[in-house]
């Protein structure tokens, strides 16, 4: 009887399971265990940059989208303007600082943390800041007061066209405080100081960072001068104070002219730094091995310092009172932001304020803050130590295997070949290891990579030398193991 009741239930369970799986398939149950309970999903919102940088890989697009999505559902009006995702409070789930706007509105900021009652995220906490001009915007955290609460830092610029910086500090899970707000019609910066082990190993609090903000010095005439305002920490007032002014003496040059050049707006400062730019160290001297050069043109910045080159897309520029504020995206890694404030120093020297997006670090770069000064067709000052051993521009053509080469003294060369321009976009002669090194950038949209070469003139006369090229890395000069190409002068008007 048993062996019977065994035969005739296993054909009856098998069916019953089949017609359960079908069943399932065809009739899925409802998401939500609440009958007509809307199912609310975050919008997939990324923010709109004028120029923005290629993306040569699946991976490195969906790893940018993914920290620049937002993680609730925005308002109808708002548009993400910056976003900051990474696991702040230290409980293995990430949470966000989210800047928006809402029309014409000022930027805003957001605290966006997993609630574990709804099973999701929310937004805890907001409140508005001064910056206007979101292509500006920059948030990111920092332990500025040295007891290990992180504050928000919101930086960037309003209408009137000043600097602003707005600190929240944090007071709980989702409880800010404002503990510094800072407009002027010049640049700010926080100033970071060394902290000791103990503070490093979590044993002692460490020093309060101050911030420092430049503007023009309102009791002079010189339009260069400046003061510098200090603002540190008070404990007792739980908020960042004014402690002192120190004034800074400009270059005593020509003020009509510089009053042309200032107030020629975003695109005349831009024309006046095109170029390339030499550091000047703390000597005085200028140092070769460390440049920058702006490509307004190409919307295009090249930073050179360390033996690594890195390139970055101009996104947006605006005009400050004693110069330029340009934020800029890195072409290779897109979470990579750098943000310039350049000043004129004088005519021939512009002075450079560096602010990381601190979201990513991927190397420790040179320090770009400091004074530089322009390469022309005329070389280096005289009494430079360091002076470039070559020209960085010239005037001259030469014929080659790979057509005509026409070099102009304004940065830009073309190729010539079957009588048509083949190639053209901007150059630079410079030394790197004791080698002269020749770089060719063709323009935007070309289509074209970069192309970099070792010069070699021991060999040659006349004006005329053997290119080969080479690849820069981090690790200096690479061989690529390819045929010289030699260049022989023309004659002017050739």
């Amino acid at each position: 009887m048993t062996g019977k009741m065994v035969k005739i239930l296993t054909p009856l369970i098998f069916l019953a399971v089949a017609a359960g799986v079908v069943f399932l398939y065809f009739v899925p149950p409802p998401l939500s265990g609440a009958p007509g309970k809307k199912q609310w999903q975050a919008r997939v919102v990324i923010p709109r940059n004028p120029d923005p940088a290629p993306m040569d890989t699946g991976v490195e697009r969906m790893v940018y989208e993914d920290t620049m999505n937002a993680k609730v559902a925005l308002e109808d009006g708002e548009s993400i303007v910056a976003v900051l995702t990474q696991d702040m409070d230290r409980d293995m789930m990430d949470e966000q600082i989210l800047a928006y706007r809402n029309a014409d509105s000022p930027i805003f900021i957001t605290y966006i943390d997993f609630d574990e009652d709804i099973g999701g995220y929310r937004r805890l906490w907001s409140a508005s800041t001064p910056v206007t001009r979101q292509g500006t915007a920059s948030v990111y955290t920092q332990d500025l007061i040295g007891d290990r609460s992180f504050c928000i830092l919101v930086s960037g610029m309003n209408s009137a066209g000043e600097q602003t910086l707005t600190v929240f500090r944090a007071l709980g899970e989702s409880s800010f405080t404002k503990i510094a707000e800072l407009r002027i019609d010049g640049s700010i910066q926080v100033q970071e100081v060394e902290r000791t082990q103990a503070y490093q190993m979590g044993l002692t609090n460490g020093e309060s960072f101050t911030i420092a903000a430049y503007g023009r010095d309102p009791n002079s005439t010189n339009i260069l001068d400046q003061e510098e305002r200090i603002y540190a920490y008070n404990s007792i007032s739980g908020i960042y104070e004014q402690s002192r002014i120190n004034r800074i003496p400009g270059s005593q040059i020509e003020q009509r002219r510089v009053q042309e050049l200032l107030s020629g707006g975003r695109e005349g400062f831009e024309q006046f730094i095109t170029g390339l730019w030499y550091y000047v160290s703390p000597q005085g001297t200028l140092d070769n091995r460390q440049y920058i050069y702006f490509d307004p043109g190409n919307r295009e910045i090249i930073f050179y310092g360390e033996e690594i080159q890195q390139v970055f897309t101009w996104q947006n520029s605006s005009a400050t009172r004693h110069g330029l504020y340009v934020s800029s995206q890195n072409i290779s890694v897109t979470t990579l932001r750098r943000f310039l404030d350049i000043e004129l120093e004088s005519l021939e020297s512009i002075r450079v304020k560096v602010f990381e997006d601190v979201r990513l670090k991927i190397y420790v770069t040179a320090p770009w803050d400091g004074s530089y000064r322009k390469a022309t067709s005329q070389g280096a000052p005289a009494g430079t130590e360091s002076a470039p051993a070559v020209l960085p521009y010239i005037d001259a053509s030469y014929d080659g295997s790979i057509g005509r080469l026409v070099f102009f003294v304004n940065g830009n060369y073309e190729i010539h070949s079957g009588g048509a321009i083949q190639k053209r976009g901007q150059y630079a002669f410079f030394m790197l290891d004791n080698q002269e090194i020749l770089e060719l950038r063709p323009r935007n949209g070309s289509g074209l990579t970069h192309e970099t070469y070792r010069v070699d003139r021991s060999e040659t006369d006349n004006g005329a030398f053997i290119i080969t090229r080479i690849r820069l890395g981090t690790r200096g000069v690479q061989e690529l193991h390819e045929a010289a190409i030699s260049l022989v002068r023309l004659n002017p008007g050739a």
